[in-house]
């Protein structure tokens, strides 16, 4: 197809726009009935190029039912891209429907849409398999022609993915002429996408639509007026700089990496707006309605700037926001161009976007990150294989829509592109499992959730087990939560259980954008009121909220850190830092691994200089101060950055290069994973989503705490009884996988392999001082502050024999503290570091001390 049909030409040029090749490239594929992965920078019309085919197929040969299936990872999204469908359709009078289904559609209208389903259906991973559980799913779908999945990037490779590709394949047996269609701007390995896509999991039977070029965004860096921090991740100390581009911009979102970080931010430019302008925040654990009414107000054009973690960072179409600002490093090419696209929304106009690194290691990332964009190089990890806890799952809901022959349900399962190496046993296993158990909880009639029939076909065992599948269905496992509700107002949102057991009766925090004052526990919500608080506010803190540093930026920093003809990309204080590094101890190889040991305050410190991104470094954590312990060294602690691995012992580590061997990850790793806790987290996530473990149960919920004690149990059972069940692999895997990241550790190790350099130093060096800073922040808070402030500065006095001017450093030590709901020093050593402070301030010279 050339151009357009009438009247969707007219349309188009109604508007001055004209078909964009890669939109008429997706027309021809669907003429000859071929799926399609679409990559196209963004705004460049590409959920209207997966759109358009439908709406011309349905204008030509109108007809009932369901016709495109639309698939995203939001909510929002969904939402957003049935409003701006809603134009064309209306414009054109099409007799076309369309309607969104999530988990926020109102029960009647879904009971509706199962009678008579629109011709547009927009929805999530977890609603479509809701929808194929249904015994009425063989109608539903039988007229399907097209599933158009969106953002794909952002769901292959996640267990939503895994979910999604099962989901995919079921709908290749139940509508098998439908094509299929996959959208995205960022795409760092296209062909296991096209497998991901493809009916037959083979990348070939899916056409590739590359669109290279788009205008190149506009990327700067800003930097705090004034110090630059040594350390802390917050970038609170850039605030007045954030607002002023606020101010000067039209709409802006100002993108965070953490919902604790997000309300940090935002109260801080609340802090300074003495504009009034209005300013909204948007996470993950605030309220669906709250969410919606930002969402409304971003659409409506009545917000200057909204603070917004990932919750915001796929493909809504404001094409009102003019800048992007990112606070903090991005963590990843990809993911920064995916949030740099919000800006403009349009492909033939630069997006305009502002980096403001938290601290200066952060610097040398945002550079790094701001060279590859330049070079248009992308990062991101190939999709892993399909988790056997999404399959169990999987597999109870085909049998609440219809009993399956085992056979046939293995041929379709592995033709989902993560499945595609499943072996017989592993899924003969997964049955077995949601079968009956398995051999150690076949005992149990609540485990019994399936039986065959004298031909082999495999039936579910009554409604209540479907009912409660459908109560429980999806693969996001969040962690204990307590609403959080005004006493006599609103629910406000939801944080983590484990912060509300650390909180007293007027303690205050920072939830929602307001500052609130805990008054009680009732039942399963955290009673508040506003203001009023004594002491710091706290900021909760949410359990893997961190963005990993990716393993090709990662280089690129490493890179960067050892050629000083880099060095032209960074700021003066960061080039005066290095060369102060180079002057002190030496600077990282590219290559190599870098050990420096230190003493103070009556410990020896080893810093090595991984840049492996904060997962690994806590696993490999773990394993050196296990064999330092065996070395004799009394390893005390440790902490984990981004960039480096900080540990401290009583004894000095005088042979580093047996703590970084490579067979740590042999006997050292097995016996720490048996001995973790984190193992027991594992398999309660895993059991969780695979159906062990119920959250939810007809006219009730049950409390974090009971699910973890239930999942403990049989944890225990299953260990002692069964070893090799099938959840117990399940968690084994994962574990090794992207809970440890034993893969980039594996890595590291190998190439640190013969080129280790130890440095012995007597003095902290400059590198080493921002995960020193971070150390204190895991004992200090509330009123330790001076003493955490007097810490700061005595570091980067050690290190830089007091060149370092002292301004600045209390911003940032603040920000950590009052981030930090950790546990508060004890006294006699809180006065020692505040005498330390005043006699610091007092032998300063005149420039520090009046600053």
């Amino acid at each position: 197809m050339r151009t357009l049909p009438e009247p969707f030409a007219a349309w188009f040029a109604g508007r001055g726009w004209t078909p964009r090749p890669h939109q008429l490239a997706l027309l021809r594929a669907a003429e000859a009935g071929e799926s399609a992965l679409l990559i196209a920078p963004t705004g460049g019309g590409k959920t209207l190029a997966g759109f358009l085919p439908s709406l011309i197929d349905l204008a030509r040969a109108p007809r009932a039912g369901l016709h495109t299936l639309y698939v995203s990872p939001l909510k929002a999204l969904a939402v957003d891209i049935a409003r701006n469908l809603t134009a064309p359709v209306e414009d054109l009078s099409l007799p076309i429907r369309i309607e969104t289904r999530t988990g926020d559609t109102p029960q009647n209208r879904r009971a509706r849409q199962k009678e008579d389903p629109p011709h547009l259906l927009l929805t999530t991973p977890e609603s479509l398999e809701l929808l194929l559980s249904q015994p009425a799913a063989t109608e539903f779908f039988a007229g399907l022609s097209a599933v158009v999945v969106d953002e794909i990037h952002a769901l292959a490779g996640t267990k939503r993915g895994d979910q999604l590709a099962l989901g995919l394949s079921r709908l290749g047996t139940l509508a098998p002429a439908a094509r299929r269609v996959g959208l995205s701007a960022t795409v760092a390995h296209p062909e296991p996408l096209r497998a991901f896509l493809s009916p037959t999991g083979q990348a070939a039977d899916v056409r590739l639509v590359q669109v290279r070029g788009g205008a190149a965004p506009k990327l700067t860096v800003q930097l705090p007026e004034g110090h630059l921090p040594w350390g802390g991740h917050m970038g609170l100390a850039s605030a007045p700089e954030i607002y002023r581009k606020i101010r000067e911009a039209r709409v802006t979102i100002v993108f965070v990496n953490t919902r604790a970080q997000a309300e940090l931010v935002f109260q801080a430019l609340w802090k300074l707006n003495d504009d009034a302008l209005a300013i909204a925040l948007h996470h993950g654990s605030l309220t669906v309605e709250q969410r919606r009414k930002v969402e409304a107000a971003m659409a409506l054009g009545k917000l200057r700037a909204v603070v917004a973690t990932a919750s915001l960072d796929l493909g809504i179409d404001w094409g009102d926001v003019d800048q992007v600002i990112q606070v903090g490093a991005p963590k990843g090419v990809a993911r920064l161009l995916q949030r740099v696209g919000r800006a403009n929304h349009r492909m033939d106009e630069p997006s305009r976007a502002v980096l403001v690194p938290a601290n200066r290691f952060e610097v040398i990332e945002c550079a790094a990150a701001l060279e590859a964009v330049r070079h248009e190089e992308l990062d991101g990890d190939p999709p892993r294989p399909g988790g056997l806890d999404v399959l169990a799952q999987h597999v109870l809901a085909m049998a609440c829509h219809a009993p399956f022959d085992p056979d046939a349900l293995y041929a379709e399962v592995t033709r989902a592109a993560p499945y595609a190496g499943l072996t017989r046993r592993d899924f003969d296993d997964v049955v077995r499992f949601v079968e009956d158990g398995g051999y150690a909880l076949r005992v149990y009639e609540r485990f019994r959730k399936l039986f065959r029939d004298s031909e082999g076909l495999v039936h579910v065992r009554d409604q209540r087990v479907a009912r409660q599948l459908r109560m429980n269905l999806g693969t996001i496992v969040e962690t204990p939560m307590v609403k959080v509700r005004l006493r006599g107002g609103p629910l406000l949102g939801e944080v983590e259980e484990w912060f509300v057991s650390t909180l007293l009766p007027g303690d205050g925090f920072m939830f929602a954008g307001q500052a609130l004052r805990f008054e009680a526990l009732d039942g399963m919500s955290a009673i508040v009121s506003r203001g009023g608080t004594r002491g710091e506010l706290r900021v909760p803190a949410y359990a893997g909220s961190r963005m990993p540093l990716t393993t090709w930026l990662a280089a690129r920093v490493r890179e960067i850190l050892h050629d000083p003809k880099k060095w032209r990309l960074l700021p003066d204080p960061v080039r005066d830092w290095l060369r102060l590094q180079q002057k002190r101890s030496m600077l990282p190889e590219q290559d190599g691994l870098l050990i420096e040991t230190f003493p103070r305050g009556g410990r020896w410190f080893l810093v090595a200089y991984c840049f492996e991104g904060r997962l690994a470094h806590q696993t490999l954590g773990m394993l050196v101060t296990r064999r330092m312990e065996r070395l004799g060294y009394g390893p005390m602690g440790y902490l984990a950055t981004d960039y480096v691995l900080a540990a401290w012992s009583a004894f000095e580590p005088t042979d580093v290069e047996p703590l970084f061997e490579e067979d740590i990850l042999g006997e050292d790793l097995e016996e720490w994973m048996a001995e973790s806790s984190m193992l027991r987290r594992t398999f309660r996530n895993i059991a969780t989503i695979a159906g062990l473990i119920e959250k939810n149960h007809p006219g009730q919920e049950k409390s974090g705490r009971q699910m973890t004690m239930n999942s403990d149990l049989i944890y225990d059972v299953l260990r002692k009884h069964e070893p090799d069940h099938i959840l117990l692999r399940a968690t084994r895997q994962e574990a090794a996988g992207g809970l440890t990241d034993v893969a980039r550790i594996g890595l590291l190790l190998a190439r640190a392999k013969g080129r280790i350099r130890h440095q012995v130093l007597d003095r902290v060096s400059p590198l080493a001082v921002p995960a020193l800073i971070e150390e204190g922040r895991e004992w200090v808070a509330g009123g330790a502050e001076d003493a955490l402030l007097a810490e700061a500065a005595a570091l980067v006095e050690e290190a830089t024999d007091g060149d370092e001017v002292f301004s600045g450093i209390l911003a940032e030590v603040t920000e950590g503290v009052r981030a930090n709901p950790g546990r508060v020093v004890d006294k006699p050593r809180q006065r020692d570091r505040k005498q330390r402070f005043n006699r610091f301030i007092r032998s300063a010279p005149k420039s520090v001390s009046g600053a």
